[in-house]
């Protein structure tokens, strides 16, 4: 069983991807979930939107933020990486997912977040 969700043929991609058991949430940025415009922000906000895109991402598959088993991170600035960890546990609960987190060179966007989680029993 394969299941997309947030398709739109006017789209690039699909907001996740349920195969089976496993969801695949395609990178999160700091996007209006209405538009998809890119609302920037300073790196907190840009985190936190993000974030939440990735809530509703997890939520429209019926699943919340236990069933993360890895998070690949995209950071613009190796400089954020010491606040990204805070952020990152304060936001993320033990035992938290496998995780990446790779420097960027996008020029507008400082945050991104991908996922696969288990929606297994």
């Amino acid at each position: 069983m394969i299941d997309h969700f947030g398709a739109h043929p006017d789209r690039v991609l699909s907001r996740s991807v349920r195969a089976g058991d496993w969801l695949y949430v395609s990178g999160q940025a700091s996007t209006d979930p209405e538009t998809g415009a890119f609302v920037p922000g300073t790196f907190d906000e840009e985190f936190r939107r993000s974030v939440e895109n990735l809530d509703r991402a997890l939520a429209e598959a019926g699943a919340d933020r236990g069933a993360l088993v890895r998070l690949g991170v995209f950071v613009r600035d190796e400089d954020a990486l010491p606040r990204y960890n805070e952020l990152y546990l304060q936001t993320f609960a033990h035992p938290r997912p496998a995780r990446t987190t790779i420097a960027m060179g996008f020029g507008f966007l400082q945050f991104e977040i991908e996922a696969v989680a288990y929606l297994g029993d």
